[in-house]
């Protein structure tokens, strides 16, 4: 019998996530004015079909590199698409030439160095990497 309890209590907690869903935070400059983003400002951002934030200063997007788990996740939670599914409108849109996909940079480190010196800079990484450098302007939970 104590085995069976033994095992049944691995099993129940072998089922929990071990990780607390991670967040992730799109942070602006601390001298940006915006202090928040609605959904929809945020995707027409970062789809190209918003330039600018809401106060008419131009916006730099800035992403990860195509293989960053980060931005599929980011977009996958921001849009409800799959991470094909963006790729393949920036394939359309690049080639159209009505819009310019953010600027992609390697790492979230440089994201946030990027943030720091530049006001119009827009961009996104783990909440936990939030530093008091830059402001957060809209959170999405993984």
């Amino acid at each position: 019998m104590k085995l069976i309890t033994t095992f049944a209590a691995i099993l129940l907690l072998s089922s929990q996530p071990v990780f607390a869903e991670e967040k992730i935070a799109v942070i602006v400059n601390v001298k940006n004015p915006t202090n928040t983003l609605s959904t929809k400002e945020l995707i027409d951002l970062y789809m190209g079909k918003l330039i600018a934030f809401p106060n008419g200063e131009r916006a730099s997007p800035l992403d990860l590199p195509q293989d960053s788990i980060l931005r599929e996740e980011f977009y996958q939670t921001l849009t409800n698409k799959p991470i094909s599914s963006i790729n393949a409108y920036w394939s359309r849109v690049k080639f159209s030439g009505h819009a310019q996909s953010p600027l992609s940079l390697d790492s979230s480190a440089e994201v946030l160095q990027r943030v720091k010196d530049i006001d119009n800079a827009i961009g996104y990484v783990k909440l936990n990497e939030v530093t008091d450098d830059v402001k957060v302007v809209y959170t999405l939970a993984q």
